[in-house]
């Protein structure tokens, strides 16, 4: 379905994007665009892969110019740039409205002109029932792509998304600082060892945007079912691992975290669709005529519930290490400190 396309992931030298592109590099794919504001990363991706199917884009989504200049001739668009760091869009809101909300749309509006094929723009747990800043931004977003999605002929072009718990190992997540403090010595800083997050691989965070690419209509957000850890579990399992002896410490929930995060609400959980291992959370196909919708109801609302971290599968902690060591990082990691994993 990609053969001789051209794919463009805006973010695309973030985790995820690395990812996708590690994915799809040595199949018959045209051309992967990796659109980003960051030259660095940029030129270390280009020396590293030395591949010419991969070109640079560099620019912001905030920018629609740049948006656009890099969107010519593009079939797909895997839509993954984002300010994703709880604390740091807590104390600065406004730039996550910016990249995560406007961004967005500018990303939407250049595919539109220039009639890319197919849209999946990528959320994150955090924007279901948000109580940050990152989380509400990110709900915006959904609603700016569901919107959008209403607005366009999907024959032309398609916009979808998709919705994910913790991508682990990723940048800036937990499970590289406990490595961290592991290997200087220092206690592992949790935040509350009863909170709970899922736990997902970015190859299952890939996969789950190929099937939403393959099984998603207009304004539908898919999720993946996925397991999930205490972080105090999560901690001991990262421990055990290493074979460390480092003190657990905890220092309390940091600006604007949940005690567990949700994947699918309960008003979402009503209206979707179980595929098995995913979740299709269709778009509200109602329109501004509101008044033809108040005659019913629906009593199901009122006795589901939400799909989240705490009533999914929960992970013992040798479960934790069976993901854990099945993680490129942490077998590196492994090796480069001596520990023969058990």
């Amino acid at each position: 379905m990609f053969k001789d396309k051209t794919l463009l992931i805006t973010g695309g030298t973030g985790s995820f994007g690395n990812a996708v592109m590690n994915r799809f590099l040595d199949t018959d794919i045209k051309e992967i665009r990796i659109f980003s504001r960051d030259e660095k990363k940029q030129d270390d991706m280009r020396k590293k892969y030395n591949n010419d199917k991969l070109k640079f884009y560099l620019g912001d989504v905030r920018d629609l110019a740049s948006v656009k200049n890099a969107m010519h001739g593009v079939d797909y668009v895997f839509h993954a740039a984002a300010l994703k760091q709880v604390p740091s869009c807590e104390f600065f809101p406004l730039e996550a409205v910016k990249t995560n909300i406007l961004g967005t749309d500018n990303v939407l509006t250049a595919a539109i002109d220039f009639g890319v094929k197919k849209v999946i723009c990528l959320s994150t747990d955090k924007a279901a029932y948000p109580i940050n800043a990152m989380g509400i931004s990110k709900a915006m977003m959904e609603k700016v792509f569901v919107a959008k999605a209403k607005t366009v002929d999907p024959e032309k072009t398609l916009i979808c998304g998709t919705r994910y718990g913790n991508v682990m190992a990723s940048r800036g997540s937990v499970i590289p600082l406990f490595i961290e403090q592991i290997k200087s010595g220092q206690s592992l800083t949790i935040t509350d060892p009863n909170m709970t997050r899922y736990l997902m691989s970015l190859e299952e965070a890939v996969e789950l945007v190929i099937f939403a690419f393959q099984n998603a209509a207009a304004g539908d957000i898919m999720v993946q079912k996925a397991p999930a850890s205490y972080i105090g579990d999560l901690a001991q399992a990262i421990k055990e691992l290493f074979k460390a002896d480092n003190e657990i410490k905890v220092i309390g929930t940091r600006h604007g975290e949940k005690l567990y995060e949700t994947l699918l609400t309960r008003e979402e959980y009503v209206v979707s669709e179980d595929l098995g291992g995913f979740f299709r959370v269709p778009a509200d196909k109602r329109d501004l005529n509101y008044d033809k919708y108040f005659a019913e109801g629906d009593k199901k609302l009122s006795t589901e519930e939400e799909y989240n971290s705490h009533n999914t599968q929960i992970l013992s902690i040798e479960q934790i290490k069976e993901k854990l060591i099945e993680l490129e990082y942490v077998q590196n990691e492994l090796k480069g400190m001596k520990v023969l994993s058990s």
